[in-house]
């Protein structure tokens, strides 16, 4: 078929005119179907023949057979309407939120405080896909403000004015024992107590990480670290195994603790109480589906205010 290029090139409104009257076989049929004049869908065809350079339907059959040419133009404009039937449908589920991608940047620890937002997202939005990466706090904001993070999960109320955060409640470190080590019967002990155990810690470095280090240093201090590993999954189950204990953030291990397979024991020197936050962009559009993770987090952030005032 030899295409000729004009500055009007065919439309989607003669494509359909055209599928139309090849699927009736007929132009007066077809304009009875369209809800349009005979006149009106022969110039369509008319239009596609010029733009074609071709002849699409052969006129010397009264049955509107369809030419080579034509048959050929009728697989790509049913493909063709097809895709932009997908496309304006694909495009109302995100306006529904029915479809989507939530990306979210959090350290090992955040992911935990995620998780909660996370399933009450997915029962109103479950085909969002919520993409959590790991992020470590110092890069958040940069990865915010380039547009490669929707929203961030921080220990800290950002600096940057460009940045704005909701409260996720508070968090702090606690020391995790097997339920039934000697300290599990305790509710608090000295740091000095605690640097006499077995640690298991975190070889990731973090700010929390380091304030524990120099305290101990500061105070001359023994602090007997015997493992030292990379997830925190990895370390509470090897406190589960009795490997040793750990200090850890409290949310990490909600879901241990009331199960009764770790027991939490405070650290007063250590606790480094912290306020979670939910940073995102103070600026600029978010898609429908960051927009109703959002409000998501907002009720949840209402919520916990409530909760903690009330208590």
């Amino acid at each position: 078929m030899r295409i000729i290029y004009r500055e009007k090139p065919m439309t989607l409104e003669d494509l359909k005119v055209f599928v139309a009257v090849a699927a009736e076989r007929s132009f007066s049929r077809a304009a009875r179907k369209l809800r349009r004049t005979q006149p009106a869908v022969s110039q369509a065809i008319k239009r596609l023949e010029d733009d074609c350079g071709e002849r699409l339907i052969d006129r010397a059959m009264r049955d509107g057979t369809l030419t080579d040419a034509g048959e050929l133009l009728l697989d790509y404009a049913q493909r063709t309407l097809r895709l932009v039937s997908e496309a304006s449908l694909a495009v109302a589920e995100l306006r529904d939120v029915k479809k989507g991608r939530v990306v979210v940047g959090a350290n090992e620890a955040g992911v935990h405080s995620l998780l909660p937002l996370v399933k009450q997202f997915h029962k109103d939005h479950p085909g969002v896909l919520v993409d959590v990466r790991r992020v470590h706090s110092r890069q958040m904001a940069q990865e915010l403000l380039l547009r490669t993070l929707d929203f961030g999960v921080l220990t800290f109320a950002p600096p940057d004015r460009e940045l704005r955060s909701l409260s996720l409640g508070t968090d702090e470190l606690v020391l995790l024992v097997p339920p039934g080590h000697p300290l599990a019967k305790k509710k608090q002990i000295t740091m000095e107590e605690m640097g006499r155990q077995a640690i298991i810690a975190h070889n990731d470095p973090s700010p929390a990480r380091e304030r524990v280090l120099q305290l101990y240093e500061k105070r001359h201090a023994p602090l007997n670290i015997r493992v030292s590993l990379p997830s925190l999954d990895g370390i509470k189950r090897a406190v589960e195994t009795g490997l040793g204990v750990a200090l850890l953030p409290r949310r990490c291990a909600l879901a241990e603790i009331a199960r009764g397979q770790l027991s939490a024991v405070k650290v007063p020197e250590l606790r480094s109480p912290r306020q979670l936050r939910f940073v995102y962009r103070r600026d600029g559009e978010l898609s429908h589906a960051a927009q109703a993770f959002l409000e998501v987090v907002r009720k949840y952030g209402k919520r916990a205010s409530t909760l903690a005032t009330s208590s």
